[in-house]
């Protein structure tokens, strides 16, 4: 089931194709995450701080299909919560936490803003995805590197070079453009799969979710 969406996604932007391994290894990494009970932290500057915000919305609620609580939650649960919650994949966009990423920069050296936020948040079996579209921002490397040391994967979204980030990674997605705008027009779709091929393996009807 999961493929299918991967088929689709070459079918509509054969460009990708050469990214199709590497989407594939980054689908298997995320759902180990997951079954893992870990979280992804997702980190990004400028167009890039706003996927991070979409993938999390993507991950949180329903995106392709519907997430529907398992009935085993229903002796814990008032039948409102159960008419209306959706299951979700935990996912942080750090962008979005401005009071500390305010803060932090303001009064610390903000190439380490998303670095101390790894630093605080960040487990062992937890997922840093950095989106870059040239793979070399100080605040993401510096990420990487905090990642690195607190033994999480890290999945890089980046250029047709990958930059520095590329062999920092467990998986790099490497989309065939250089262009600011092109690369993140092409980020979207890619990670728009991820999330289906998530979804789809861990909130399909054929599954009853814990």
């Amino acid at each position: 089931m999961q493929s299918k969406y991967l088929d689709v996604l070459l079918e509509r932007y054969p460009q990708l194709m050469p990214c199709k391994l590497h989407i594939q290894s980054a689908f298997t990494l995320l759902c180990f995450c997951f079954r893992k009970k870990g979280k992804i932290l997702l980190a990004g500057n400028g167009g890039s701080a706003s996927d991070t915000d979409h993938i999390a919305g993507e991950l949180l609620k329903s995106f392709g299909g519907p997430k529907r609580l398992s009935k085993r939650l229903e002796s814990s649960l008032s039948v409102d919560a159960m008419q209306n919650l959706q299951h979700a994949l935990p996912a942080i966009p750090l962008p979005n936490l401005t009071g500390i990423m305010s803060a932090f920069c303001n009064d610390c050296n903000a190439e380490w803003s998303f670095a101390q936020l790894v630093w605080g948040l960040g487990q062992e079996r937890d997922v840093l995805w950095c989106l870059s579209t040239s793979g070399n921002s100080k605040n993401i490397l510096r990420a990487v590197e905090i990642a690195r040391a607190k033994k999480m994967a890290i999945l890089g979204l980046a250029s047709e070079s990958g930059g520095q980030m590329k062999n920092l990674c467990d998986v790099c997605i490497c989309v065939p453009e250089t262009e600011t705008f092109k690369v993140q027009e092409l980020h979207l779709p890619v990670y728009h799969c991820l999330c289906l091929m998530l979804e789809s393996y861990f909130f399909s009807t054929d599954n009853d979710p814990a």
